[in-house]
């Protein structure tokens, strides 16, 4: 029996998922990351002699947010890299491709995982960031009532929406990595690579506002198809303003989420599309 005669299942799919999570949160990598961002925006109210100007709560958001970018970033490359090659690597890959398991089962199961576990890292530290900002703008209340007449300034929801827009946004890194290891030979090949498109996607707007405007109409046309190509992750950056009572867009924040809804289902089909191409 082959995977073609049955139909697509999403409770193999799921199944799949589960296990990749079980296996990444037992991971020595993501219990150490965890601990570490975790440690870091614990710490930030002890850093805010360091602050250069911006108020406080200014401060420790967008060092909590330093630390999600930094440490998510990292954990979701070398997760993703590692769980699909160490199902190939152990071949289990290919005792589970002998049964009928449909390719796609497999790669999006695998994005399953990795993503689920992406998620409570970011739960995790967005709550921690949430309650330190909660504890320290009450002391903050109390020691200076009057710059706080209208009641507190942080909005705890928008902080949340910011939150899972990062979550998305490493969704889509995930998908660019697991992308790249379903052609790739070897577990360092796909980090070092996942590293390399992690900062194109940072850095692509620059390239593609300095290009936009030259006489050259196929360099203007290149420059905009590698704009889309690789996703623009700056317009992620959406937690600028917390901290100083400014409100976030909804309507932006659903644009930017629908956005890396997009990046995710494409790219996560070509990965499916590569992958059915490699012989295990």
């Amino acid at each position: 029996m082959s995977a073609v005669s049955v139909p697509f299942s999403f409770s193999r799919l799921a199944l799949i998922a589960s296990n990749t999570f079980l296996e990444a949160v037992r991971q020595r990598l993501f219990n150490f990351l965890l601990l570490l961002a975790v440690g870091l925006v614990a710490s930030a109210q002890f850093f805010r002699d360091f602050n250069f100007g911006s108020s406080e709560l200014k401060f420790i958001a967008d060092f909590g947010f330093g630390a999600l970018v930094f440490f998510g970033s990292a954990l979701t490359i070398t997760t993703t890299a590692q769980l699909f090659f160490s199902e190939i690597e152990n071949r289990t890959a290919l005792t589970l491709l002998a049964k009928p398991i449909w390719r796609a089962e497999f790669v999006f199961g695998k994005f399953v995982g990795v993503f689920a576990v992406i998620g409570v890292f970011c739960a995790l530290t967005i709550g921690l960031m949430m309650a330190l900002l909660w504890h320290r703008e009450g002391q903050l209340m109390t020691i200076d009532p009057e710059a706080f007449a209208s009641g507190r300034i942080v909005r705890y929801g928008d902080l949340f929406i910011v939150g899972v827009l990062q979550w998305l946004k490493f969704g889509v890194l995930s998908s660019i990595v697991l992308l790249i290891a379903t052609f790739s030979n070897s577990n360092l090949y796909t980090v070092v690579t996942g590293f390399f498109a992690l900062v194109i996607c940072h850095l692509q707007y620059l390239a593609r506002d300095s290009w936009s405007n030259v006489d050259n109409l196929m360099l203007r046309v290149l420059v905009q198809v590698l704009g889309l190509i690789f996703p623009n992750f700056q317009l992620f950056n959406l937690g600028d303003e917390i901290g100083q009572g400014a409100a976030l867009d909804p309507l932006l924040a659903g644009r930017v989420a629908v956005y890396a809804v997009v990046y995710i289902a494409v790219i996560g089909g070509l990965a499916v599309y590569s992958f059915r191409n490699r012989e295990i």
